[in-house]
This record gives C-alpha cells, structure tokens and sequence, in this order.
C-alpha cells in the first residue's frame, strides 16, 4: 500500500508533471536500487528504477505497512550512473 501528503502530490504534478500515483510503477518488481537516507530525523529511502527507458527517483518511507512517498522525480545524473553500475 501507498500514502502521500496530498498537497505535496498536488505540488509535485504542478511542478515537476509527475503524479505520485506513477511512483507505484518503480516498485512492481523491476531492478531497482535502494539507498537509505536519513532526514528531518527519519528514516528515508531513495528508490531509482527505469521506467518507459527514462530514469526516476522516489524518496519514501515506511509509514506502518505502508510505503509514504515523500518525492517523486526525474532521477539525478548520479542517481541514474549508480543504477547502471548495479544493473547495467
């Protein structure tokens, strides 16, 4: 399951025309990476996946059992050349 702050995903498809609804896609069981992040005293994870062959990043949190998107966005330079040198 999925949660998010629904004013952050407003936010996020005004500025940046990506619905946290699509950050689902990174989890469906295509390669992915996971880097812990540690923020706001919480503990985060950065996901970068391939989806549709352009790279994407979401920033979450486990919130009970479910998975609280934080940020969902085009994937940084770094991002994507650690994704490539995990999975090619």
């Amino acid at each position: 399951m999925f949660e998010w702050d629904p004013d952050k995903r407003l936010w996020n498809l005004r500025e940046r025309h990506l619905d946290f609804v699509d950050a689902k896609q990174v989890f469906d069981g295509r390669p992915i990476i996971h880097v812990p992040s540690w923020r706001n005293d919480e503990d985060r994870i950065v996901s970068v996946a391939e989806v549709e062959g352009k790279f994407y990043t979401v920033v979450w949190m486990w919130r009970s059992e479910n998975r609280r998107i934080i940020s969902f966005r085009r994937a940084r330079d770094g991002e994507e050349r650690a994704y490539r040198k995990a999975h090619g």
